[in-house]
């Protein structure tokens, strides 16, 4: 895959995937945990959410090098269930420690159709998207919920000052095809976009965010600015209730259900994460599910198109199609990726991967 002038020339999956790890490896991490951590960052490029990708390598070979993020020892148990898992994730790396989490939900799940695992410090967990895959090959459907108790960047709607994060949400689940994967924030947009386009130079494709004056703005230095502004909810001035209603809920289902949250002080990159896992073949069976989820997602593809709008597709059909491509082609990432890494391949003593010609 050629990068043009603005664009990134690809790489290799395999060659990225190394070149991820052997810089995690080198900070300290276990071999494992470093492969992880190197999958599913790769897997946000793979499907276009660069700003969860690598994207965030360099900020976590930070907090490696800090102590933010712990490299060695285990999640702590607080409470065991038959159906349901309460771990303190100690500032583990959360890639890891969502994977366990899948893991230890899926061996219970044999037995309880509907599995939940809440954990508490949980290191950055990347982009949700990432693990549902690991769900929908198996018959199975995930919600994941993440927010962020030390970080307040979303004003409650009709609200100015910071209030809680963009709080994302992700759920996916098996079809008769692929699968659909849905990954939203509860906010207009994600911090890591508005930081992105601050650095471009670039205005936001709309008013997703109020100064502090309470002003609805496009500019992103707006809300990084002394006084800073923030982040509108997702529906935006006039429908925010809803996006705040959904922030809400998710807040109640992290910090919440962990115990530990804002009212604690929380500090630390991260924050709580529960996840549900949900075995179709514990209700109406997984042959109905999926025809089912097939029938409505073949209806919505049918739809009839609005004047000057691209075709109705079902959520994750595009991040999907571009996954296969780049790992067929070449990975082509985000172009102020690589030169970010490049201060720690220095420092680390790995050598970064070649293009693809």
């Amino acid at each position: 895959m050629a990068g043009g002038p603005d664009r990134s020339p690809g790489y290799a999956y395999a060659a990225l995937l190394d070149y991820a790890a052997a810089l995690g490896i080198k900070a300290g991490l276990a071999e494992d945990r470093a492969r992880i951590q190197a999958e599913m960052l790769l897997e946000g490029d793979l499907m276009g959410h660069t700003t969860h990708g690598l994207n965030l390598l360099p900020a976590l070979l930070d907090d490696l090098a800090s102590g933010g993020m712990k490299k060695c020892g285990e999640p702590r148990v607080l409470a065991d269930h038959a159906a349901a898992l309460h771990w303190d994730g100690e500032f583990l790396p959360g890639t890891w420690l969502m994977v366990r989490a899948i893991e230890a939900a899926k061996l219970k799940v044999r037995n309880n159709p509907v599995v939940t695992v809440v954990v508490r410090r949980a290191h950055h967990i990347a982009g949700l998207v990432a693990y549902l895959r690991l769900a929908t090959e198996a018959g199975l459907a995930l919600l994941i919920v993440n927010s962020d108790p030390s970080s307040r960047t979303v004003a409650a709607h009709n609200g100015i000052g910071r209030q809680i994060t963009p709080n994302p949400l992700a759920f996916g689940y098996p079809t008769q095809d692929g699968p659909v994967l849905i990954d939203i924030s509860t906010s207009t947009t994600a911090n890591a976009w508005v930081r992105r386009w601050m650095a471009e130079g670039k205005t936001l494709p709309g008013r997703w965010i109020v100064d502090h004056a309470g002003n609805p703005s496009d500019d992103p230095k707006a809300m990084f600015g002394d006084p800073p502004g923030a982040l509108l909810p997702l529906g935006g001035v006039e429908l925010g209730y809803k996006g705040f209603a959904l922030g809400l809920m998710i807040e109640a289902l992290t910090s919440g259900l962990t115990g530990f949250g804002r009212a604690d002080g929380a500090k630390g990159t991260g924050g709580p994460v529960t996840l549900m896992l949900f075995d179709p073949s514990g209700f109406g069976g997984l042959p109905a599910f999926k025809r089912e989820a097939s029938f409505l997602a073949d209806s919505v593809r049918s739809s009839k198109v609005r004047p000057g709008a691209a075709s109705p597709r079902m959520p994750g059909e595009r991040a999907l199609a571009l996954r296969a491509e780049q790992l067929a082609r070449g990975v082509e990432l985000y172009p102020s990726i690589m030169p970010a890494l490049a201060k720690w391949s220095d420092q680390l003593g790995v050598k970064p991967p070649t293009p693809l010609a």
